[in-house]
């Protein structure tokens, strides 16, 4: 027998399991989305969220209310009388009445190896951190951030130059599966929850922009997490002069390298930078306005002197 399942995300990261869900035969009855931004360059196009797209291409019924707040969108949610709700990346807090309004629960898929990395940026967080292994878990939700009880757990290595697309990449397939397999799980009454405990419980703060800049003092072990942490996206990134005005790039990739010299010091012609402690080499960049281009290619059409310090 298939689950009535309710979905509810919002960015590419969710799609796979929404698709994954649809393809073991579970019936979605709707789908819960953000509601369409503004884009484009001048902010004047409404773009509809991945999870909104992949559901009109499948043929389900996409909902994006700004708030799960009222009376009347609990209602409607409940209406569609749900066996269960999955809910990855979804960006919007869930109501008591939310949380109880499926027959069985609402369960997340979330990126980490809980209670380790609760909140919004558990991927980023992982890397930046230097951790060497996190995981996909499906967990039943409570009122609580990322504090409900555990079902299954599929566990990852993270590599010493792994980036942050390439986990998020990695994780993507690995929790689509996963939440399959537990829904399969749920649908014969055999889902087991396990309490989290709350030793070593951390929080995954959302990236804010005045932590992206590289601050070249700190280890370089420490600056590499940190750059590979945040590429491609949002990025970290330092200030280089070309010409009369300093102009920002965005570090993609970067291989610990030796060296000493004053932190953000260049130390030879092919971008091999000092930090606190150590050195690391950038091995690709992205100028503004341009594309990611390998580290040999960027000196071709800029350079940067040896002794040269980054600000």
């Amino acid at each position: 027998m298939a689950l009535r399942l309710i979905f509810m995300g919002t960015p590419d990261f969710s799609v796979a399991t929404l698709q994954a869900l649809a393809g073991a035969g579970h019936e979605i009855v709707a789908v819960y989305s953000q509601p369409p931004r503004p884009a484009g360059r001048r902010g004047l196009e409404l773009t509809k969220s991945p999870v909104h797209r992949a559901a009109e291409e499948l043929g389900i019924e996409a909902r994006t209310p700004k708030s799960l707040k009222s009376e009347e969108e609990q209602a409607e949610f409940s209406a569609l009388n749900a066996d269960a709700a999955i809910v990855v990346a979804y960006g919007l807090l869930l109501p008591k009445a939310i949380l109880e309004g499926t027959r069985l629960g609402c369960f997340n898929g979330h990126a980490s190896l809980l209670p380790r990395w609760r909140g919004a940026a558990p991927i980023q967080r992982a890397i930046m951190a230097g951790d060497a292994e996190t995981g996909m878990m499906v967990m039943k939700m409570d009122e609580g951030l990322d504090t409900g009880p555990v079902a299954m757990t599929e566990r990852l290595a993270i590599t010493p130059d792994m980036t942050g697309g390439e986990l998020h990449d990695a994780m993507r397939e690995t929790g689509a599966a996963l939440m399959v397999k537990a829904m399969d799980a749920l649908e014969k009454g055999a889902l087991e929850l396990t309490p989290q405990p709350e030793d070593g419980a951390t929080y995954a703060r959302k990236i804010l922009k005045d932590e992206t800049r590289v601050d070249w003092s700190r280890p370089a072990k420490e600056v590499h997490d940190h750059i590979r942490g945040l590429s491609p996206f949002p990025g970290a990134w330092c200030e280089m002069q070309f010409g009369s005005k300093p102009e920002r790039v965005k570090l993609l990739r970067t291989v610990l390298s030796s060296g000493e010299g004053a932190p953000g010091e260049a130390l030879d012609d092919t971008l091999t930078i000092a930090c606190g402690d150590g050195a690391v080499r950038l091995s690709e960049v992205q100028r503004a306005g341009g594309k990611p281009m390998k580290a040999v290619d960027f000196l071709r059409g800029a350079k940067l002197e040896k002794g040269t310090v980054l600000p």
